[in-house]
């Protein structure tokens, strides 16, 4: 199923959402949808679900206050969740959109949903920053560890942004115009 919008508040207010969550997820869910359609116009040869991706995209983090179960990270719960509600479909495009995902071909996007997903989501914080100053802000925050993920993630993002725009026609810069 892939759910309306009183259905995505519903689970929002169901599994605790923060607001400042909710606020990234429509930015997220907005810059996705400047992105597929942009794929549009320039007629690019992939069939995009704008329905899907919007919902995905406004659901992709729904896991931040739900408790892990052991051995889960993020976004297993909220991947377990969804499948739980019966939005398998969301529950698919959502789990490839972590960072860490794009390091491995197994776990990486491969759905045009996925890719427009990871990517919006690795532009936007609360508003629509790009890949760099995402990436800055990461290396602010995080530990040891985290800075290796993304010292060997960078270079992929790079390569998936490039692909997405390709079949977009357009760059980060015309991108941040769109997405406001």
């Amino acid at each position: 199923m892939i759910p309306d919008e009183k259905t995505i508040q519903g689970i929002w207010d169901k599994y605790s959402f923060p607001f400042q969550k909710q606020i990234h997820a429509e930015m997220v869910a907005n810059v996705a949808l400047q992105i597929a359609r942009k794929c549009k116009e320039h007629g690019a040869a992939v069939q995009i679900d704008e329905h899907l991706l919007e919902a995905s995209a406004l659901l992709h983090d729904i896991d931040k206050n739900i408790e892990k179960l052991p051995g889960e990270i993020h976004p297993d719960a909220g991947v377990r969740i969804l499948k739980k509600e019966g939005m398998d479909e969301i529950a698919e495009v959502i789990r490839t959109h972590p960072l860490h995902m794009i390091l491995r071909e197994d776990t990486a996007p491969k759905t045009i949903e996925q890719k427009i997903l990871f990517l919006a989501d690795k532009m936007t914080k609360f508003k629509f920053i790009g890949v760099d100053k995402r990436f800055e802000l990461w290396e602010k925050e995080d530990c040891q560890e985290a800075k290796e993920v993304l010292k060997r993630s960078y270079p992929k993002v790079i390569a998936l942004r490039d692909e997405v725009f390709k079949y977009a026609g357009i760059t980060e810069e015309e991108l941040a115009k769109l997405a406001g």
